[in-house]
């Protein structure tokens, strides 16, 4: 498989990548007896996910690899094009069932979705690897990056400000 696809036309999953300069997403809404609860990161890259029927384990890895070692940020110095892990900066990622669609007629089909429990296995891996892959990489440059993550089912209420529209979708 390649960031491009698998290679026979079809793929397995979905990503967004987005520059931003600060992002808010609520992950549990408000209750009676509760106000609602947010996670949040500064500059950064946004991830949304989704993943497709035959998406399996074993591409996690590269899905990680490609996400956080692309070079697709600025640095503040101007220079040339950097990976999220050399910027500094912070990550979140966002399940987002949705690009799986396809329009049939005027109507939006998620058909080609994986199985709603076999999605939450793969997004819980997909965002465990993405943190120690940054808590690695902050060993070793000295940052403080940090990653941040929805809640895999669940619509969320989501905010962020960004420099541009900066975004690139990749299939695996």
């Amino acid at each position: 498989m390649s960031a491009e696809g698998n290679g026979n036309g079809s793929s397995y999953a979905r990503v967004i990548l987005q520059q931003c300069l600060s992002a808010r997403l609520m992950v549990q809404p408000a209750t009676e007896s509760e106000d609602a609860e947010y996670v949040q990161i500064g500059r950064g890259l946004i991830v949304y996910v989704c993943f497709l029927k035959g998406a399996s384990e074993t591409m996690i890895d590269k899905m990680v690899k490609s996400v956080l070692e692309a070079r697709l940020s600025e640095p503040t110095d101007g220079g040339r094009l950097v990976s999220i892990l050399d910027l500094p900066g912070d990550v979140m990622i966002i399940p987002q069932a949705t690009l799986g669609g396809s329009l049939k007629g005027k109507v939006m089909q998620y058909h080609g979705n994986v199985q709603k429990d076999d999605g939450l296995r793969l997004y819980t891996q997909f965002v465990e690897k993405c943190e120690k892959t940054v808590a690695i990489a902050n060993v070793k440059t000295g940052q403080n990056s940090i990653v941040r993550y929805g809640t895999y089912g669940n619509r969320q209420v989501f905010s962020t400000e960004t420099n541009g529209p900066y975004t690139h979708y990749i299939e695996f």
